[in-house]
């Protein structure tokens, strides 16, 4: 690909991804990978834009915008989950700070359709 270059990265969360997509689909046809995408965050995304990006915001008091990223998305129900997502991570948060994410998470998850 001549020509083509990564000018910045940044993680987003899902309900960004899916927001990007639907708009760029309004304007132009999606190609094969751009349609698999948009399902799968279309299937899996559970919080709406504006709540992810609340909760982002006050999970970054115990974490890197990252990995408040990767939780919003994931959504973890229990420790045990929540400590999936931390397995490889070298400033992983305590115990405390995991049940206190667990808290702010399950506000959320009232909105949350199943």
């Amino acid at each position: 690909m001549i020509g083509k270059k990564t000018l910045e990265s940044e993680p987003i969360p899902a309900a960004k991804v899916k927001e990007i997509l639907e708009e760029f689909s309004e304007k132009y046809e999606l190609n094969y990978e751009q349609n698999l995408t948009l399902a799968h965050v279309t299937n899996l995304n559970k919080l709406s834009l504006e709540d992810a990006e609340k909760l982002i915001e006050e999970l970054e008091a115990f974490m890197t915008h990252k990995q408040a990223i990767r939780v919003a998305d994931l959504l973890p129900r229990d420790m045990a989950d929540l400590r999936l997502i931390f397995a490889k991570e070298r400033n992983a948060p305590s115990k405390e700070d995991m049940e206190q994410i667990l808290e702010i998470i399950e506000k959320y998850e009232i909105y949350v359709e199943e």
